[in-house]
């Protein structure tokens, strides 16, 4: 992350230097999530696929399948959240945003950030309750494999626990940059992306999986 140089409101080094840490590891872990959440899904597609297969050519079902994928879907949307958020990879909606002065831009940002992190924290309290219950029950589902509720509860409740995580001081740093009047870095850290940066990004991506000329 960039710090800032300015003089006037420059913010302290002590805090970007915390805050930058923080997001670096935020990051680390956000990476190894969604590598988690492309994991599930393509586990549930391959159990979905061979449940078909053996409808099909066996007459027999595995049993479960249908469960299962549900599972990893919904625990795999909440592990990938993170790494969404830090690639600012959500969907917004900027007609009106791009057309307006960077500061009016950098204000709907915080608004927005504000927003995202209240909603998840109230989701993930009230994750939390359904956990708790499940816990004190032992609450089972009610079909042929009755999971225990609590295991797809817990791991869906820690992957927006890990959304938090590196939601706070990505807000926090960027507040730190417009309290510094750096505007490039806050835009940088919960901006919209541009048209501009998408294609970088794709770039990067098919340069990555490219083949060497070597």
């Amino acid at each position: 992350m960039e710090r800032e140089h300015r003089q006037g409101g420059r913010p302290d080094g002590a805090q970007v230097i915390v805050f930058d840490r923080w997001l670096a590891l935020a990051q680390r872990l956000a990476r190894y999530g969604v590598w988690f959440a492309g994991a599930l899904l393509l586990a549930a597609a391959v159990l979905v696929s061979v449940d078909v297969l053996a409808r099909k050519l066996l007459s027999r079902t595995l049993g479960g399948a249908d469960e299962l994928s549900g599972y990893a879907f919904a625990i795999g949307t909440a592990w990938a959240l993170a790494f969404t958020l830090l690639e600012r990879a959500n969907v917004r909606v900027d007609a009106l945003y791009i057309h307006l002065p960077k500061p009016v831009c950098a204000g709907l940002d915080v608004l927005a950030q504000l927003s995202l992190g209240v909603f998840v924290a109230l989701l993930s309290w009230q994750a939390w309750v359904v956990l708790d219950t499940s816990l004190a029950f032992d609450a089972r589902a009610t079909t042929p494999l009755q999971t225990p509720l609590w295991i797809p509860q817990s791991l869906w409740l820690a992957g927006m626990l890990l959304f938090l995580f590196a939601w706070v001081p990505l807000l926090l740093r960027a507040l730190l940059a417009l309290a510094g009047g750096d505007l490039a870095v806050a835009r940088r850290l919960i901006g919209a992306r541009t048209i501009e940066e998408d294609a970088a990004a794709e770039s990067a991506h098919a340069a990555v999986g490219a083949p060497s000329s070597r």
